[in-house]
């Protein structure tokens, strides 16, 4: 059935489809309606177990520990606490953990602007923690996204053993939309690891080998081990290459994602768009070979260029960046950034 439905609450949703057992989280806006949501289904549910912690450093362990015992786990947040969270991350990458953590965006840093959207945690949601280790990170512009995405990011935690990064900002969080949630199909991944206490784990966070011995001084192996990890990553993304185009020969591209991108739809009469949806691992191929097509092409963001940064790096030359911060991006806004962009270059 069609009903309205929030951007958040599809996120939250999607995540008991995807057979979710465990949240942990810290209020903080604009994500709380998903804790909420989650305290609201502990009450009436006594499979779905919910904490309220002390503060996000404490939620992350949590998540992480509840999917070490067998549980689909997941936590939401905002920038400020998703900067707390990432030494855990990180070793949730090393343990080879899964479990989701949500990132409703807002504009920073510190408590900032905690009505307002932004898009700031692109490049923490790759880069966060210490040492090398590699993200799957998805973005949605939509409610009926939130809810597939949710689950894909379960399903890809799953695959990959380790934490997965669903992206959100405050207006799509809190958008609302008609949409038949029951309705939509979705594949759901099984848990891939058996908990403590059965089978063969060893989850110290160190570099070991499949027999449990510490190899953290051999750089052989952990070159070896590395190289593994980020195979199996690629293997797992490689299945999620989700990203929207719409062509317009002649014209420039824009490439947008999250809110901006639905922001942008009065100027697509006018502008070729290209939509990441699966923001890391960057789809490298697909903008290569899209960006070619095209004489300029401009990255509109709510930041100061962070992923501009990762587009030209790939695509190896020279991008418009469009930076339209501060939480306030109406589509007249844009457009007048987007005007004085071109007309600099």
């Amino acid at each position: 059935m069609k009903r309205l439905v929030q951007g958040n609450e599809a996120v939250f949703a999607g995540a008991v489809k995807a057979g979710a057992t465990y949240f942990a989280g810290y209020p903080i806006s604009p994500s709380s309606e998903i804790l909420l949501l989650a305290a609201q289904q502990a009450a009436r549910s006594p499979d779905f177990h919910f904490l309220q912690a002390e503060d996000e450093l404490a939620a992350i362990n949590q998540v992480l520990g509840a999917s070490l015992a067998g549980g689909k786990a997941f936590t939401a947040t905002s920038g400020p606490g998703f900067t707390l969270m990432q030494e855990a991350i990180g070793w949730g990458h090393q343990a080879e953990v899964p479990c989701v953590v949500i990132n409703v965006q807002r504009v920073g840093p510190g408590t900032g602007m905690p009505t307002m959207p932004a898009q700031g945690d692109i490049l923490q949601s790759q880069y966060g923690s210490s040492g090398d280790y590699y993200p799957i990170v998805f973005y949605p512009n939509s409610v009926a996204e939130c809810y597939r995405l949710t689950v894909a990011a379960f399903n890809a935690a799953e695959e990959s053993l380790s934490p997965v990064v669903l992206l959100s900002d405050s207006f799509v969080g809190h958008l609302n939309e008609t949409v038949d949630l029951e309705a939509m199909e979705v594949e759901v991944v099984a848990r891939q690891r058996p908990p403590l206490g059965t089978g063969n784990r060893f989850f110290t966070g160190l570099v070991h080998d499949e027999e449990g011995r510490i190899r953290t001084a051999d750089a052989l192996f952990y070159q070896s081990w590395l190289g593994k990890v980020r195979e199996k990553r690629d293997g797992v993304a490689a299945r999620y290459p989700f990203y929207e185009h719409r062509e317009r020969p002649g014209h420039d591209l824009i490439i947008a994602f999250g809110i901006l991108s639905r922001v942008i739809a009065p100027l697509l009469d006018d502008f070729a768009l290209f939509r990441p949806i699966r923001i890391f691992p960057p789809l490298v191929r697909e903008l290569r070979s899209i960006t070619q097509e095209y004489r300029r092409v401009i990255v509109l963001e709510a930041n100061d260029g962070q992923y501009a940064q990762v587009v030209e790096g790939i695509v190896h030359r020279d991008v418009i960046r469009v930076s339209v911060v501060g939480g306030r991006f109406s589509a007249e806004r844009v457009t007048t950034a987007l005007k004085q962009a071109l007309t600099s270059v």
